[in-house]
């Protein structure tokens, strides 16, 4: 078989989603629409968002709006159980706060929390520690 003739390409679709997020967020502030995934038997223990997007963190898991209002009107839900993820870091930068997270299909997600002071980023690790404890 001669393979220097036959021309082939395998098509790269980026895997990383990264998500800004600017704002901690009340549960009763949260849009109705950001509560409905999540379970009787889960509780919210934090919640964010930037200017179109929110991210809520409950006991189990992260639920993640991506909206998207400039082009086109349309809302994209990531649920991604703690226990589905395969290996995660925590970053800290100066003003900022970086979760990555690889989970168990090898899609990956980036959450930057920006603007953070000292004690705000004091409530990122505590939120870390909650889905890490959770997956072990």
């Amino acid at each position: 078989m001669f393979l220097g003739d036959s021309m082939s390409y395998i098509k790269f679709k980026e895997l990383t989603k990264y998500f800004d997020l600017k704002t901690e967020v009340n549960v009763e502030n949260l849009p109705d629409y950001a509560k409905e995934y999540v379970e009787d038997n889960e509780k919210i223990v934090m919640s964010y968002k930037n200017s179109k997007d929110y991210a809520v963190f409950t006991n189990k898991k992260i639920i993640l709006f991506d909206r998207d209002v400039l082009a086109m009107y349309y809302k994209k839900i990531h649920i991604i159980p703690y226990v589905s993820i395969s290996t995660s870091a925590i970053n800290y930068k100066p003003g900022k706060v970086e979760l990555l997270f690889s989970l168990d299909s090898g899609y990956q997600i980036h959450l930057n929390f920006v603007d953070m002071d000292h004690n705000k980023k004091e409530n990122i690790k505590a939120l870390y520690k909650i889905i890490m404890k959770t997956k072990i």
